[in-house]
């Protein structure tokens, strides 16, 4: 990903808190590694901000509400420069989450099953 020198995690924070039904009712399913992966909310990445950002697998989850209906080619902009740097981006409406939260799971866990796993660690190669 290009260099960004600035990360507005006070944004991030005030994103957190003012967090909507959808992303609080996803987020009770993809916080603690629930999935087998860690997954962070309205993590700053590059200019934009990741509604969840898996870092390891470079899985980006977007929920797109009223916002994201109003701003199309904003969000398409963003989501090729994301897919640029390697990132695979998912999308759902704040409905497919309220009212189908377990599909919603569903197709990210297929999702963090397509993508390849990390390369080991060198403090652990050779290791017992």
């Amino acid at each position: 990903m290009p260099n960004w020198t600035h990360r507005d995690t006070k944004r991030a924070r005030e994103l957190r808190n003012d967090a909507t039904p959808a992303v609080r009712e996803l987020w009770k399913h993809l916080a603690k590694s629930q999935l087998g992966v860690k997954f962070s909310r309205q993590m700053p990445v590059g200019p934009f901000f990741a509604d969840f950002l898996c870092r390891s697998r470079k899985v980006i989850v977007e929920l797109d509400g009223f916002s994201h209906d109003v701003q199309p080619e904003r969000d398409r902009s963003r989501d090729e420069l994301l897919l640029r740097e390697g990132y695979r981006v998912l999308h759902f409406s704040n409905e497919d989450v309220l009212g189908n939260a377990e599909g919603v799971i569903e197709i990210i866990r297929q999702t963090l099953q397509q993508e390849p796993t990390p390369g080991p660690s060198r403090k652990r190669e050779g290791s017992a």
